[in-house]
Formats: C-alpha cells, structure tokens, sequence
C-alpha cells in the first residue's frame, strides 16, 4: 500500500505525545480521546479491517446498520477535526522506551512517540474449505450477536474448528430452531456437551466437510466427504484468531494464548496497560471477544489513563524545574 499521510497539510512534531497503531473502531477511539486532550496523536493504519466483508455493524448503539467503511470514515473525520494525523502505512517494528518509542514504517520513514497505543486487532484464521471464503461475512458468519438477527429462524449449520464449537451452537440456538452442529475434524462432543445439544434440539452432524457450497453467490450448504449435501442458510464458524502484532518483537512483547483457548492476545490490565512500561494496547488485540462498541470504549479508557500518565510526567518534569529554581 502506498503511505498516505492524511494531514500533510499538517507540520508533523518532532515527537508526539502518543502513537496509535491500528485504525479500525478502537484506534480511532483513542485517537479522538487523545486529539481532543490536545495531543499530538498519530493513527497510523494499514488498511486492513477484520470486518471489512460484512455488510454492517450491528449491536452499536445509535449506529446499528451502518457499514464498516462508513463507522470508518466518520471516526477519521472526527479525529482530524481535532487536529489528530491520520497514516496509511505498515508499521514494522517498534523499538525504544517510554518517553522515546521509534515507530518504524515500512516506507522507511520512522515517527518518535512518547507513549504508544497498539489496536491492531486480530486477523481469522479460517479453515482451507472450497467456498468458505468467498461466503465469509456473508453466508459463513462467526458472532451471533453481529450475525444473529439477520439469520433468524433459518437454517444454520456450527462448523466445528475450535474449542467453542459447542458454545457457539447453543447461542446460535437462541436466533433459530433448526442449528446441527458439524464434527467437521474435531473431537465428538463429550457426554455432558451431547446432553446439552440433546437437551435444545441441536443434532450432531459427524463427517468431515470437504466444501461449503453456493449457487449464485448464496451459500446453499455442506458438502460431507461422503458426498452429502447438507442444506444450510448460514453456517457459523468459530475460527481461531491470531493478534497482529509482529511490530512488537524488538520490544520483548509476543502474543500469548487466550484464556478462552480461541485466540492469541496482547496481555494487559484492565486499563489496558502491559507489561512493557508506556505501551498500551486496546480493542480485540488484547480482548479478541470485544464487539466494536466494547473495543472502542475500552481503547478510550486506556487511551486517557495515556494521557493521564503524560500529565503525571509532565508535572513531575515541572515540579523539579520550579525546585531548581530555588
């Protein structure tokens, strides 16, 4: 991607107060919090958004229905009006300490942050399925709660890919009557597991699934190995989730595995701060279950205890230079 720098009509600081990687919903929630505490924030995003496929954000107060790229643009806006700088680019690596990160851009350019806020999200790591991908964010979905209402009352089928494949069915169970949960290549459910999909009404499908088939850009169904074809409207898949954030390695900083076994994260308090002294990380790249609402709040919080640490600095800072006055 070429590096665009959406405020060039800006003078960029020699060093800004904080850096915020990743611009989906978090990133720019951040961006707006810090710009609007009269910052010099930097978002810089590579143009890659985990829901980019879909048709619409749902479950967003005041903003259900809208499109991805339209929540996208308005947030941009509303971070420029404040004076934030908005680029697209990759970065590479982040390196340094607290009060002097280098954030390293793949153009080869570098930006000197004080503070760094990491939202980049997570990439799905969806099953090798002839059709599968064509259909996601579509026909193959993955949350109930994104995806649920649209595919009310039709037939839906659970892809089993993860540890949550049973969990997964029993919500989905809430939006339809007719859900059949896919062994696929997994492990069986176990006794106390097939009870409860007994219990709802949920039959167990054992096979494995060579293809999710279409006709005419509609997913129409399963295909078994054995050649059958299950008829389904939706299929839902719990695909695992892998952090993005690679950049982070000269820092010490790897992803770990998620408690819920379904993903990798960035460790971190409840305000967002880890382990590594000025960097801050926010949204689905340390809480992979954050829906867009969840994820923006939370990249507010930790982008004002950021702020919060700056002003503690800086007062420190001013303190010492009244002291040596005297």
């Amino acid at each position: 991607m070429e590096v665009h720098d959406m405020n060039d009509q800006l003078t960029a600081p020699d060093t800004y107060d904080a850096v915020v990687i990743g611009g989906g919903a978090a990133g720019l929630s951040a961006g707006l919090m810090l710009a609007r505490a009269r910052r010099a924030v930097a978002v810089i995003d590579a143009g890659q958004p985990r829901n980019a496929p879909a048709a619409a954000v749902h479950g967003l107060f005041a903003r259900d229905g809208l499109s991805p790229a339209q929540l996208l643009a308005l947030g941009r806006t509303e971070v420029r009006s404040y004076g934030g700088r908005l680029i697209d680019a990759h970065v590479t690596a982040v390196t340094g300490t607290s009060g002097a990160f280098s954030v390293a851009l793949a153009d080869g350019r570098a930006l000197t942050a004080r503070r760094v806020l990491v939202a980049t999200g997570v990439t799905d790591t969806l099953p090798d399925l002839p059709g599968l991908r064509e259909q996601w964010g579509d026909g193959v979905i993955h949350c109930p709660y994104c995806h649920g209402w649209e595919v009310r009352d039709k037939p839906i089928g659970i892809l089993a890919v993860g540890p949550m494949a049973v969990h997964q069915a029993l919500l989905f169970r809430q939006w339809s009557a007719d859900v059949a949960l896919f062994t696929h290549t997994a492990a069986p459910p176990t006794p106390e597991q097939a009870e409860q999909l007994a219990a709802r009404d949920i039959p167990v499908i054992d096979g494995e699934v060579t293809a999710v088939e279409s006709r005419d850009g509609r997913l129409t169904g399963l295909r078994l190995a054995d050649g059958t074809l299950h008829a389904r409207d939706a299929v839902a898949v719990g695909a695992p989730m892998e952090v993005r954030a690679d950049f982070l390695a000269p820092l010490g900083l790897t992803p770990q595995t998620h408690p819920s076994g379904m993903a990798t994260h960035l460790p971190a308090d409840a305000m967002g701060r880890t382990d590594v002294p000025g960097l801050y990380v926010a949204g689905n790249a340390t809480d992979p279950t954050a829906q867009v609402g969840a994820a923006a709040s939370a990249a507010a919080l930790a982008a004002a205890l950021l702020n919060a640490d700056l002003v503690t600095e800086e007062t420190a800072q001013a303190v010492a230079a009244r002291r040596a006055l005297v």
